[in-house]
């Protein structure tokens, strides 16, 4: 796929950059294996936060009211297991893949090409960031002790959803006025095609990448990091 010189990419992860069985069948399950660990950390000012958002957020939408430390737990669990894009369950992911990534239990997944892709277009002056659901030190974590090793000096900019849904057009305007550049200046990547649809509508040159499993949903399309050229 060619498409016009850009001066930013800006990359999904799951389904993207790293396989979606990764997520779901590694990170999911040692979260929800380690889940109860967090009750060691409720004095931490991140867990202890994100547990408050976590009692907002279940009044606010659910109407329910957890009571003590082990319901929250519940709640977390129930979130995880549904995959709810709720940022104090994905600050909490991150917490815990911590400890799992520095122990050497786990290795972030990235595609054969996507290292090599990642520094040659850094490398040609492209600068590059990624947006994900997943927190931005789950962010840093995947791509810092990936299996092709360090990948973070890669990339200029991290952004999740404390900035906005990932399907939400205003969000990429957003992140076009954080980088102070134009929108067609910024490729996004993404195997998911409302995301692409909701950063083409605010102008942004857009890819879906059609890793296995993926169905092609969008005119814009690239098997790999590899078929994806500039012009």
């Amino acid at each position: 796929m060619t498409i016009k010189q850009p001066k930013y990419i800006l990359t999904d992860i799951e389904g993207t950059t790293s396989s979606i069985s990764f997520v779901a069948e590694e990170l999911f399950p040692y979260f929800r294996n380690h889940i109860s660990d967090l009750l060691a950390l409720k004095e931490n000012p991140v867990v202890k936060e994100a547990f408050a958002q976590t009692i907002q957020l279940t009044q606010t939408e659910d109407g329910e009211i957890l009571s003590n430390d082990e319901e929250i737990i519940e709640k977390l669990r129930q979130w995880s297991i549904e995959d709810r894009k709720i940022t104090p369950l994905k600050t909490l992911q991150g917490v815990l893949w911590d400890k799992g990534y520095k122990d050497g239990v786990l290795k972030g997944h990235v595609y054969p090409e996507v290292a090599g892709c990642l520094k040659k277009w850094k490398e040609e002056g492209v600068s590059l960031g990624v947006f994900s659901s997943g927190s931005v030190p789950a962010q840093k974590l995947i791509f810092g002790y990936s299996i092709a090793g360090d990948l973070t000096p890669c990339f200029s900019n991290y952004f999740d959803t404390n900035t906005g849904g990932k399907r939400e057009a205003e969000t990429y305007e957003k992140i076009a006025g954080v980088l102070n550049l134009e929108p067609g200046e910024i490729l996004f990547l993404s195997d998911v095609v409302e995301e692409l649809q909701a950063a083409d509508s605010k102008g942004f040159q857009t890819i879906q990448l059609l890793r296995p499993g993926t169905q092609q949903k969008w005119p814009a399309t690239a098997r790999t990091f590899e078929e994806i050229t500039f012009k």
